[in-house]
């Protein structure tokens, strides 16, 4: 069992986490005005230093969590970010059927993805502390 313990499939496993927000970041960067398009589809303002704001945020998170450059930081960060857009984009108990099926489910999975980035955070920072 090796393997599971491999530096290698470690850095894959937070690649996985990390996939979403380097996709979301690159495709707003490379597609600004829909990146602002989509913060005002969810009545957010400023949209424009919004987008850009999410656009570092998502890509200089994921960096430090891929990089171990303040894992944790980048964790953390990810984590509440998760947790905000999951609120504001997926209030499913808002929504009629069916689309109230798809946007619970997706809630309760966001939910599952900031728990991720929670236990990042708990290892790295016990990491850090043993030395």
């Amino acid at each position: 069992m090796r393997w599971t313990i491999s530096p290698a499939v470690r850095w894959l496993a937070l690649l996985l986490l990390c996939a979403a927000y380097l996709q979301g970041g690159l495709n707003k960067a490379m597609d600004f005005n829909a990146a602002i398009a989509e913060m005002n589809h969810f009545g957010l303002s400023p949209a424009g230093p919004l987008a850009a704001a999410v656009i570092v945020l998502e890509l200089g998170a994921a960096a430090f969590i891929l990089t171990g450059f303040h894992r944790w930081l980048g964790a953390l960060a990810l984590a509440g970010f998760t947790l905000m857009a999951t609120f504001v984009a997926l209030r499913f108990w808002e929504m009629p059927q069916p689309e109230r099926f798809m946007a619970a489910n997706s809630f309760f999975e966001h939910l599952g993805l900031v728990g991720g980035f929670l236990l990042v955070a708990w290892h790295d920072l016990k990491e850090r502390a043993n030395g």
